[in-house]
């Protein structure tokens, strides 16, 4: 299962930051903590400095690729202020699209902050091209040259994305000239998971010498707090020194990003909706500006923190909008509004009180703390908390677990934003990390059962050259809940008609144990997979069909009985 590649690299595609690590086959022998992460992400001589660069895409009128990153946050910033950005596309946040998209396909569209539409596989391969392609300079520029093919790269997900969401990003990886053969998917708790278990304890913020996390049997829970989502998962270390998943990834929607959302609602409180929305159509500058202002200030709050806080608003842009919605210009707003008695304006300023600014944690640590009881409760032995990702630095989070959950122990890595990608280089080193996952749906596929009257419904009836069928069946291959080690195997038989061109496994997915069909609620298609039959004969030709289960992807097998001929099928989505 080890790397056969000169070099593994990870791109950590985030909701709010993005950015790639690497490492040499022959340093992780050595020293598998020997990753290399970008220095180098021009902020624009902002303050926000980080390893990684905003997710953000920037595309001409005709929808070619201008820049990304902090690169495409600045270039935007400057067209707007000529008057020039009408023309021009720019996505971001864009990565939660994929969230909860029961429609996912190729064909699918998002629109950029102004409300332009473009393809969604066209903005997420040309944001990771730019990723894949700023790591091909930076080893250049160290004298490292290498082509696409020398290197084996990782792409992270959320563990609780589902299979058609991941299909999409790998579809947009190899749009974005990634050969298909060379990538893996990774699962973004799994991956911080893998990286923690190679740190000294004094990168470990909450332990001491009687650390345990290392021992065989320790049962942890891996929180991983990203922008967009909190993606939750349990391990359990193994005597092989590998990791096994107890229970079904979960989480929500309820990242960092969520506080931003929240504090949108101030601003909706304020002046309201329609010229908060005014402002990102008419003055997208100001719009990010005002956020980019946020994330700093966001960054400073602390759960003992009293008095006021203070932060920069587009106030030329805010008062412009006032006078024009309401007559009346943004001080004199800002006064008549409900939260007059806890913010004011200090000319461009906006002074708060830190309750307020508080409060917006409130819904998103509400909703982390529900989805971490659950899972106590389905795992019983958990005796630490691991928390990771961008979100997780934040201390008003930090304070709200541990005081939740005062019998845990509560663990930081010292670099938690960076968890999820180094992870995800180590598990491109090796991808056998996990021993074994626990499944989150219910897989099977359509068929046409012989018709029972006592358990099926009567609209499902179907005559079929004369014998009663019933039509929709959920034939299941693997259950919810189950444990799938890496490889595990399911074979179903099928067969075709005559003179068929192509073999179509229609793959279904549910939340249910037991589905009896696959058009009942909870439901859902996640894709087909197709096998091209080799001259296509009058004969009936029988087919043993694999899937593979345990991996981070589905994939499905084929093989011809008679001729042996195998082949892996495509996988298309809905």
């Amino acid at each position: 299962m080890a790397s056969d590649h000169l070099l593994v690299a990870a791109i950590d595609f985030g909701t709010t930051y993005s950015g790639y690590a690497f490492s040499m086959r022959g340093d992780f022998k050595k020293d598998p903590l020997k990753i290399h992460a970008n220095q180098a992400w021009n902020a624009g001589g902002r303050q926000l400095l980080s390893l990684k660069t905003p997710t953000v895409l920037l595309l001409d009128q005709d929808k070619k690729f201008v820049s990304f990153g902090y690169e495409a946050e600045n270039q935007y910033s400057d067209l707007t202020m000529d008057k020039e950005h009408d023309e021009f596309y720019y996505f971001h946040r864009f990565k939660m699209k994929l969230h909860k998209n029961k429609h996912l396909s190729t064909a699918s569209i998002i629109e950029d902050l102004t409300g332009k539409s473009a393809l969604a596989i066209d903005v997420f391969s040309l944001s990771i091209r730019a990723l894949k392609d700023h790591l091909i300079d930076t080893l250049e520029k160290r004298g490292t040259t290498m082509t696409v093919k020398d290197i084996r790269w990782v792409l992270t997900v959320p563990a609780i994305w589902n299979d058609t969401a991941k299909q999409f990003m790998r579809k947009s990886a190899e749009k974005a000239g990634i050969p298909g053969e060379n990538l893996l998917i990774a699962l973004e708790p799994e991956a911080a998971s893998i990286y923690c278990q190679y740190l000294p304890i004094e990168k470990l913020k909450g332990v001491d010498g009687e650390f345990t996390m290392a021992e065989v049997g320790t049962k942890y829970m891996i929180i991983d707090l990203g922008g967009g989502t909190a993606d939750i998962t349990v391990h359990e270390k193994q005597e092989d020194g590998k990791l096994k998943e107890l229970c079904q990834a979960t989480g929500d929607s309820c990242g960092g990003t969520s506080i931003d959302n929240e504090f949108f609602q101030i601003m909706v409180k304020i002046c309201g909706e329609p010229l908060m929305n005014s402002l990102s159509w008419k003055d997208p500058s100001a719009y990010l500006d005002l956020f980019r202002e946020f994330e700093t200030v966001k960054r400073t709050v602390h759960h003992n923190k009293t008095g006021k806080m203070n932060f920069t608003v587009p106030y030329a842009a805010l008062n412009d909008l006032c006078r024009v919605n309401f007559g009346e210009d943004f001080p004199a707003t800002v006064k008549s509004c409900s939260l007059s008695d806890k913010i004011s304006l200090r000319g461009d300023k906006m002074r708060a009180e830190v309750d307020v600014v508080k409060a917006l944690y409130s819904k998103s640590s509400i909703d982390i703390i529900s989805q971490i009881t659950n899972v106590i409760k389905q795992c019983e032995g958990v005796s630490m908390l691991l928390l990771v990702g961008g979100f997780s630095e934040s201390d008003m989070l930090q304070h709200v677990i541990q005081k939740e959950f005062p019998d845990k122990r509560i663990i930081i890595p010292e670099d938690a934003g960076l968890s999820v990608l180094k992870g995800a280089v180590l598990f491109g080193q090796n991808p056998g990390y996990i021993a074994s996952r626990v499944m989150r749906y219910t897989y099977g596929i359509q068929v046409k059962n012989k018709f029972n009257k006592n358990i099926h419904d009567k609209a499902k009836l179907e005559i079929i050259d004369g014998e009663e069928k019933c039509k929709n069946c959920f034939n299941i291959v693997k259950k919810l809940n189950e444990d799938a080690s890496p490889g595990t195997i399911v074979k179903q038989e099928f067969k075709t008609v005559k003179l068929q061109k192509a073999l179509a496994v229609i793959v279904f997915v549910s939340k249910k144990e037991d589905p009896m069909y696959t058009d009942e609620p909870g439901c859902m298609q996640i894709g087909t997979f197709r096998v091209k039959i080799h001259n296509p004969s009058e004969k009936i030709r029988r087919f043993d069909v694999e899937f593979h289960f345990g991996n981070t992807e589905l994939t499905i097998n084929t093989t011809e009985r008679g001729t042996g001929h195998s082949e892996t099928a495509m996988f298309d989505l809905v």
